[in-house]
């Protein structure tokens, strides 16, 4: 399985506020959690998502705005990646360091400076005057569109109407709700099946783990299993309509 491992995902993921969400590229399906493949997609300057400090901002339109700026390859270079490491934890800005040349501190971007990045004051002056906004992009609300997940699992969904058996990569910190949602590209009518984990009724609205299906990879992991060699099942019982989704 991939992610990194966090205790208490549901606790967070319910006192994660609402968002609010921009300009979704090729269809992009409108989530409160993203896997870092599901990031992965999204890759080149035409779409552009990258993640940091666990949450998910498509700077497409970003780029779109000041396509020919030469500040904008960094970011393009890094577009469908995790750039946390630009980033303080604490501050929630671009790092910073003591900046040898001037013997102050600055901020600091190994990869090159990128958009909205100020200028030291040795660099070459521009022909075209860069405009610094009062928010820069990484603290703009309007590029973020969700969040990051913590630790994806992985789940099997076993339709015992049709047999048909799909495994899926989800976020620990979705509810089945949600995990439904990502099963709807296999089965437009999943909301009429029972959803069902060794005999007992699932309650939609908790997490995987809430309803008792544990993530092992922990325990795996210390007795030498690969993390694929058990991946827990869901049933799926037919209600016998038509719900559509």
């Amino acid at each position: 399985m991939s992610g990194s491992s966090s205790e208490g995902a549901s606790s967070t993921a319910s006192a994660l506020p609402p968002l609010e969400y921009h300009n979704l590229t090729l269809n992009a399906k409108k989530r409160r959690f993203y896997t870092p493949y599901e990031v992965s997609e999204h890759n080149c300057a035409s779409d552009c998502w990258v993640s940091f400090l666990n949450k998910v901002y498509n700077l497409t339109p970003l780029i779109a705005l000041n396509k020919t700026s030469v500040l904008i390859e960094p970011i393009v270079a890094n577009a469908g990646r995790d750039i946390s490491h630009w980033f303080d934890a604490t501050t929630q800005d671009v790092k910073t360091w003591i900046d040898p040349i001037i013997n102050e501190r600055a901020f600091y971007t190994p990869m090159k400076r990128f958009l909205h990045v100020p200028a030291p004051p040795y660099e070459a002056k521009s022909k075209t005057q860069e405009v610094i906004p009062v928010v820069p992009w990484w603290q703009d609300s309007k590029y973020m569109i969700g969040y990051l997940s913590r630790k994806t699992r992985f789940i099997r969904i076993i339709n015992t109407l049709t047999q048909d058996d799909h495994q899926l990569e989800v976020c620990s910190e979705e509810t089945l709700r949600e995990i439904l949602d990502r099963y709807l590209v296999f089965n437009a009518h999943a909301a009429s099946y029972t959803w069902k984990r060794l005999g007992e009724v699932l309650d939609m609205e908790k997490t995987l783990s809430e309803n008792g299906i544990e993530d092992e990879d922990g325990e795996f992991e210390e007795l030498g299993i690969r993390d694929d060699y058990y991946i827990p099942a869901i049933h799926l019982m037919y209600n016998d309509d038509l719900t559509i989704g």
